[in-house]
């Protein structure tokens, strides 16, 4: 595992990827559970979807950090 690329996500990309898709709620719901804007999560989670599909496609691991 030492030559493997690791693509790191921060906690609150996390979350938002959990409220938006495992808790199934809509932006609207996840920024207030946030309490963040709908425009900054919507940042973060493209931010997210973009690490997690280069992780995916590239075969690289996932860290999550604090």
């Amino acid at each position: 595992m030492r030559c493997v690329e690791i693509v790191s996500l921060t906690s609150e990309e996390i979350e938002a990827l959990r409220l938006k898709n495992i808790e199934n709620l809509d932006q609207k719901q996840c920024a207030k559970e946030m309490n963040t804007s709908q425009s900054t999560l919507q940042r973060i989670l493209a931010s997210a979807y973009r690490k997690v599909s280069e992780a995916l496609v590239e075969g690289k691991a996932i860290r999550v950090t604090k």
